[in-house]
Formats: structure tokens, C-alpha cells, sequence
């Protein structure tokens, strides 16, 4: 590695300090503010934020968040385990310089007396690469999509597994947007989409996850966001506007 990284560890008193642990949002903005009230609400469960800096950089060029299993946002039970809810390292200058292992040592560290660490990957945007945890010793457990689940163990104990159910999404009917304040670009996403929503005259059902538990119950991995039609995911990640659009336009009215 050829650089010097400097980890350091957001909490509830110092947040203010490191806006960029709210996913880039602008401060001023009204979402900032609703994801460090979820920030806070979580850090009592034992969330964890790592923002990690170089000597040459003043922001942030790489971000993880962690929480014990039994409180992940995602459609896991992973209980026993520490979670992996985000990685990111940023710039193709400090690519395979180790910055991604650093961080996710972070976390392995603090799950030291746990069973393990796990996390869940995607070969789409808005998630790491499952790549990054094969070569720091993880394996693949399952497997949904394009999204992974991968698990390294310390000491033996109950595996993680995937909670979804195909079944379930038979009991979604019409538009249902499923979303959580876990995100905040999907927090604003969905007050941007509501004058759309008036627009095209369309009424979907708004259900807020609230809770890790109701998060661990959702339709997709990813959990903290869906758009389901008619039983079938649409989209499970946020989304621009511009995207929720041609999906109104190719899966709902062509169809209706």
C-alpha cells in the first residue's frame, strides 16, 4: 500500500463534524437530517460508521457502516454475526491500494468475539462487489439475483441465510412502493416522485420499514427499498426519476 490512511470513527457527537457519513447529501439539505436521526436511533444498537482519509485528500475516499446482525437493515438473518450494511472507496487513483481491506478489517475486529462477519454484495450499482470479500476470505452462501450473500467465519455457529419469499410478493397488488429512511437518496426519492405520481394519476401504496425487524421481512435483499407491480419487483434500489419514468411507461401503462 502507497498510501498513509487514517480511520476515523463517526459517532453521535461528532456526526456534525463529517457530513460526508450521510451518503454525500448536501447538509442543508432536509434528507441530510432525517438520515442522522436514523444514524442515531441505530448507533444505540450498535451501529458503526468509518470514514477513511489520506494525507493528500480532504474528504473521505473510502465509508463502511456495520451493525450486529440482529438489527441489519437487509433481508437477512444473520444473527450472531456482524453486517455489513456499505463499502465504498472512491477515485480510480487509490484503486488496489488495499483501502477496501482496511476497512472491512475495521469490522472484523469488532466482531471478533462473534461468529463472523457478513454482508450482502451485488454485481449492480449502490453495493461492493462481492470480489473484494472473496479475496479477503469470505464465501459465497447464497445467492438472489445479482445480489450475493457472503459470510467469513471466526468460529462455528449458525449460518446466515436469506429471509425473502417469492410467495410473499404475490400479496402485493398495483403499485407498492416499500422504503425506508435507512437511505437517504431514497428518502428524497420519494418525495420527488409524488408530483409524477399526480401526473400520470397513478395511487401507489406507500409502506415505511421502520424497524430492523420489518427491514429483515422485506421483498428484496436489499430490503430498504422496493417497487413492486403486481407481485414483481421492478426496481430495488433507489432510482432516479428520470428511470422511475420509464418504468411507469414500459412495465405499468403498457401493461394496464
Amino acid at each position: 500500500m502507497n498510501v498513509t490512511a487514517t480511520i476515523v470513527e463517526v459517532t453521535a457527537r461528532n456526526i456534525t463534524e463529517y457530513p460526508q457519513a450521510v451518503c454525500f447529501i448536501n447538509p442543508k439539505h432536509e434528507f441530510y437530517h432525517k438520515k442522522v436521526d436514523w444514524l442515531k436511533e441505530q448507533i444505540q444498537y450498535g451501529l458503526t460508521i468509518k470514514l477513511l482519509f489520506i494525507e493528500s485528500e480532504k474528504r473521505p475516499v473510502g465509508f463502511i457502516e456495520y451493525i450486529p446482525g440482529e438489527y441489519c437493515w437487509r433481508s437477512v438473518h444473520a444473527k450472531g454475526y456482524m453486517f455489513i450494511h456499505c463499502l465504498w472507496t472512491t477515485g480510480k487513483r487509490y484503486q488496489h491500494q488495499g483501502l477496501g481491506t482496511l476497512l472491512i478489517k475495521e469490522a472484523e475486529k469488532d466482531a471478533k468475539d462473534m461468529f463472523g462477519v457478513a454482508t450482502i454484495t451485488s454485481d449492480q450499482s449502490f453495493m461492493a462487489n462481492k470480489e473484494i470479500f472473496l479475496k479477503n476470505g469470505y464465501d459465497l452462501i447464497s445467492e438472489s439475483g445479482k445480489e450475493q450473500l457472503m459470510v467469513k467465519q471466526f468460529k462455528k455457529g449458525p449460518l446466515p441465510s436469506v429471509s425473502i419469499s417469492e410467495k410473499e410478493l404475490e400479496k402485493y397488488k398495483g403499485l407498492t412502493i416499500i422504503y425506508s429512511k435507512q437511505c437517504p437518496w431514497v428518502a428524497r426519492f420519494i418525495e420527488e416522485v409524488k408530483p409524477i405520481l399526480r401526473k400520470e394519476k397513478l395511487e401507489p401504496v406507500f409502506i415505511e420499514i421502520k424497524t430492523a425487524e420489518q427491514a429483515q421481512k422485506a421483498p428484496s435483499l436489499y430490503g430498504v427499498f422496493n417497487l413492486i407491480y403486481n407481485g414483481k419487483i421492478l426496481a430495488d434500489r433507489y432510482i432516479s426519476t428520470t428511470r422511475f419514468l420509464n418504468i411507469v411507461n414500459n412495465e405499468i401503462k403498457s401493461k394496464s
